[in-house]
């Protein structure tokens, strides 16, 4: 538990402390105060069954309490103390209090963990409360935990990939619903849990090519992630569809020499970096080889849909558009707002050009729009 008061004016310690200490000392608790070297006030308070409070009393305007304690304790009287705390404080500060917060209580150690944090940083608790399954393959580790308002959401080495709930997700990087898909080739990095194939054979696609390495990831969506895949994993070839189990650089380098080509290639593999140092992110360098042969197995009218990344992350993205005008072709995009539910943030969803004007082929477009999480479409514009 957490207890928070913003003052107005600097805080005198000495005045402040002692009516504060009655309370800890009613509820059987030592006090330790530690050397803060002028700054303030630093008490440790330990109590029984384990109970931990740490009182610091800032002399730039800021009084910070937290309480530790189990699980069993008795939270009643673990609310009661804080209470107490609280008004004893609103007495002593007379009126120079500008800003109380109490934040909810964190658990620790919890059997499953239910905070994840956003691209840029800011813890989220979710409803999580089962973890359907869980192992290590010899490239990730794989958690798929259960969240009541979600479904089954699919987690890769700590990272939240996709929930049930997230058909969303799938749509914004198909296209949103403007593409038709119906006779075409598409290539699909990534995209294990099957929920772009499962969307697409429904347009009735000539081939649908899947190139993804982790068979155990498909596996356990095929089993857990069913709100997501239906059925499709239950084979790795359809009537027009195959998943290759392959790392997907010697796949599409192969393609490359044979001169295959595809009308659409979607790639769900990775975020772009948060790094906004490429010459030292081994990701950054991923991301430049995968975009570069993707680029070169697109049909001429071809188009190119992928990840981006939080809108608060501006220099990262800022840097991966940079990186566009060092493909071997210039290309142009557009980038426009969903939302994912289980994300807690939005995402950006595709917005496709047409092919720019053969004056025009010379020149990288951007569009900018706000979103919390992007998806970035490339109309391959070549001559």
């Amino acid at each position: 538990f957490s207890l928070s008061h913003l003052v107005k004016d600097l805080i005198d310690s000495a005045t402040t402390i002692p009516d504060l200490l009655s309370i800890f000392h009613e509820q059987e608790m030592t006090e330790t105060a530690h050397e803060t070297n002028g700054h303030g006030y630093l008490g440790t308070f330990v109590g029984k069954n384990g109970r931990l409070a740490i009182l610091r009393v800032h002399s730039h305007a800021l009084v910070t309490i937290d309480l530790q304690c189990y699980e069993e304790d008795n939270i009643a009287q673990l609310d009661n103390l804080l209470n107490a705390l609280e008004t004893k404080l609103k007495v002593i500060l007379n009126g120079n209090i500008t800003r109380i917060k109490r934040l909810p209580a964190l658990v620790r150690g919890a059997e499953v963990d239910r905070y994840w944090p956003t691209a840029d940083g800011r813890l989220v608790e979710y409803d999580m409360d089962q973890i359907v399954y869980e192992e290590d393959s010899a490239y990730q580790n794989i958690k798929i935990l259960h969240s009541q308002q979600y479904g089954n959401v699919l987690i890769l080495d700590n990272d939240l990939n996709l929930a049930e709930s997230d058909l969303a997700y799938t749509q914004a990087i198909m296209g949103s619903g403007r593409e038709n898909y119906a006779g075409k080739e598409v290539l699909i990095l990534g995209g294990g849990d099957g929920g772009i194939l499962f969307e697409m054979v429904k347009q009735k696609p000539k081939m649908i090519t899947i190139v993804y390495i982790d068979q155990k990831v498909i596996d356990a969506c095929k089993k857990y992630m069913r709100g997501t895949c239906g059925n499709i994993l239950d084979n790795l070839k359809g009537d027009c569809y195959q998943i290759l189990v392959e790392d997907c650089v010697p796949v599409l380098k192969k393609y490359v020499q044979e001169g295959k080509t595809f009308d659409y290639v979607i790639n769900d593999l990775t975020a772009i970096p948060i790094s906004t140092q490429p010459e030292e992110d081994s990701t950054w360098e991923f991301l430049r080889l995968i975009l570069d042969l993707s680029i070169k197995v697109l049909h001429p009218s071809g188009k190119y849909f992928t990840q981006g990344n939080a809108e608060t992350l501006t220099e990262a993205l800022s840097l991966y558009e940079e990186q566009l005008g060092k493909l071997s072709c210039p290309v142009a995009f557009s980038k426009e707002v969903t939302c994912v539910p289980s994300y807690l943030e939005h995402y950006c969803g595709p917005a496709l050009w047409n092919k720019l004007p053969d004056d025009l082929r010379s020149i990288t477009t951007v569009s900018t729009f706000k979103s919390i999480f992007r998806t970035l479409i490339f109309s391959q514009a070549f001559d």
